[in-house]
């Protein structure tokens, strides 16, 4: 009876060895899926932050105080074909394009030699009216005399009626031989002037100051005035005044009340990025294109540009007021949302090495909802724009993919 109490509460080996590996299995899966959870949870926060990025740049503040904003082309008050007058092959042409010259500078020549003669002869035509105007004088003078000595000679009786009569003729043909004389000189004289207008016609010349845009024939090509002729040419050159140079732009009619005559304008140019031009309405052409519904619009510039060119593509704010001296200056000028305001001071997130970097804000000024910055951020960083909220220095980003 005692050894069977005995064995009852004797433990036994094969029950333990079973609880035991149960045990052991629970826990090894424990700490499985508790490796799993932890390195679920460190994967989900070291994932990057996906952000949205802007590259800073200085930029000019007339944007706040832009009312309209259009696209044209400069144009040029004075451009002209350069062609001839009369009809004729090229010989030489003495410009290329982008060649500045001034007014009367020889664009191009003409073959010019039978013009050349013909200038020759009515100076040779010339010379000879000028020798018989000599002649008919000399022939005057010994009328004239002879004359005077008849007439003494009639007076006194020594000479008849008929020997008077015809010294006297002879002297008025003599005045007559001179008048024709000096008319036939007159018009030696036309004529020579005719020879060299002729000759000046083979010689283009600039008619104005201005810059070669194109070289419109070669040495060769026949030139006639209007071109019309097989294989012929009208122009030479085509050239522009580049002082009258002009912005035109076509604005939708619905914008007319924005523009009026002498309004502030900024012109920029993507072939001129770095740079900005003043300019002012001056003409509002006053007919509508039915097509576009638009209205032309003419902008002078206030300053002069070598780099602007004709034909080149513009880009016009009309401003709702002149620009002061400080609105001249390229600025950082930043969105107040781009930032976070902590303690009365202001902070940037800049984009690091793919991550992010706290920088504090030195700010000019506040406009509206635009910041003046001084310090802090300069022209090329990556500026943090979107979540502003979820940004620390240091956390991983990557730019959001659009």
């Amino acid at each position: 009876m005692e050894k069977d109490s005995l064995e009852k509460l004797q433990i036994k080996k094969t029950a333990y060895k079973k609880n035991n590996g149960q045990n052991k299995k629970f826990l090894l899966s424990f700490i499985l899926l508790l490796f799993i959870l932890t390195t679920g949870i460190i994967l989900i926060y070291k994932k990057p932050l996906d952000v949205d990025v802007i590259t800073v740049n200085n930029v000019y503040p007339y944007q706040n105080v832009t009312i309209l904003n259009a696209s044209g082309y400069v144009a040029a008050d004075r451009k002209s074909a350069v062609g001839a007058k009369i009809t004729g092959r090229l010989l030489k042409v003495y410009v290329e394009e982008g060649m500045r010259v001034k007014k009367g500078s020889l664009l191009a020549e003409l073959e010019n030699e039978d013009l050349k003669a013909n200038y020759n002869q009515a100076l040779a035509n010339l010379e000879s009216s000028k020798e018989n105007i000599n002649f008919a004088m000399a022939e005057l003078d010994e009328a004239k005399k002879n004359m005077q000595r008849i007439k003494v000679l009639y007076e006194r009786g020594f000479a008849t009626q008929a020997e008077f009569d015809l010294a006297e003729a002879r002297y008025k043909k003599a005045e007559a031989l001179l008048s024709a004389s000096h008319a036939n000189y007159n018009a030696a004289k036309a004529n020579v002037r005719n020879a060299e207008v002729q000759l000046e016609y083979t010689k283009l010349r600039a008619p104005f100051d201005g810059i070669i845009l194109t070289k419109d024939a070669d040495e060769g090509d026949i030139i006639t005035p209007l071109g019309s002729a097989a294989n012929a040419k009208a122009a030479v050159v085509t050239m522009a005044d580049l002082e009258s140079l002009y912005v035109e732009a076509d604005v939708s009619e619905i914008y007319l009340d924005k523009i009026k005559k002498k309004q502030s304008c900024i012109i920029s140019f993507d072939a001129i990025p770095d740079r900005v031009f003043e300019g002012y309405v001056y003409m509002i052409i006053p007919t509508v294109d039915r097509t576009k519904s638009s209205v032309t619009v003419k902008i002078k510039f206030l300053e002069k540009s070598d780099q602007i060119l004709p034909d080149m593509s513009a880009k016009i704010s009309f401003l709702e007021r002149p620009l002061k001296e400080d609105e001249k200056v390229r600025r950082i000028i930043i969105d107040k949302s781009f930032v976070k305001i902590e303690k009365g001071k202001y902070f940037a997130f800049v984009l690091k090495n793919n991550s992010v970097e706290k920088r504090e804000l030195m700010i000019e000024k506040e406009e509206n909802k635009y910041l003046y910055v001084k310090d802090g951020i300069w022209p090329g960083d990556k500026l943090i724009t979107r979540p502003i909220d979820k940004l620390k220095e240091g956390v991983k980003v990557r730019i959001e993919a659009k």
